[in-house]
């Protein structure tokens, strides 16, 4: 079986707890990696460098850009957010399933150039639960926080483009579904060209030898 890795592309509300999903993902299972995002706005507390997000002043984003160094780029609540090209290549050559943790504009743009991308959007059970999430963070005005509600709004008109919804209600079951979601896709005959191609030769090959 075809064993290139897949590129994952998980998006949501803000609040819905993407960043919680995925690094409890990469801790039970060790077949993914996260592409880190470039972007332009400041780091949150307890956020470092290279790990989180690569931080960047708006010149130096917009001079990526201007060299093909991303494979998407976004706008998102006034800051730029972009996916460096040359790490996610690598890893999905390498076997790994390269995870993109972006917003939905950036997500429709992966799929048009990775057709195969496997698109997943997270929610939190509900519009109230989201608000109590946004509100719990402590880290973000009210006035904030009503922009994000209000972008949510937007995003909901996009997520029919997506391959699937997970609701992030309890994590650990959330976590697992995604993963059976992956392991599925793997096995999409349009990830196992080269497969089918061996198996139809194979065949091919008896066939003749049986006349």
């Amino acid at each position: 079986m075809d064993q290139k890795g897949i590129l994952i592309v998980i998006s949501g509300f803000s609040g819905a707890g993407k960043g919680t999903l995925v690094r409890k993902l990469m801790e039970v299972h060790n077949e993914y990696v996260l592409s880190v995002s470039m972007t332009t706005r400041a780091p949150r507390v307890g956020e470092r460098e290279g790990v989180e997000y690569f931080f960047t002043e708006r010149e130096q984003f917009e001079e990526t850009i201007r060299q093909n160094g991303l494979i998407e780029y976004a706008s998102y609540c006034g800051n730029y957010y972009g996916t460096p090209r040359k790490y996610v290549e690598e890893q999905l050559t390498a076997g790994k399933n390269v995870i993109l943790e972006i917003e939905i504009q950036g997500a429709l743009k992966i799929k048009a150039q990775f057709p195969e991308s496997l698109l997943i959007f997270l929610t939190p059970p509900s519009g109230e639960e989201l608000k109590r999430r946004l509100e719990g963070r402590g880290t973000e005005s009210a006035e904030v926080i009503a922009r994000r509600l209000a972008r949510a709004v937007e995003e909901s008109e996009g997520v029919e483009s997506y391959d699937y919804i997970v609701v992030n209600d309890v994590l650990e079951e959330c976590v697992e579904e995604v993963h059976n979601l992956v392991g599925a896709a793997r096995r999409a005959p349009v990830r196992q060209r080269a497969f089918i191609k061996e198996i139809r030769e194979e065949l091919q090959k008896f066939s003749k030898g049986a006349d």
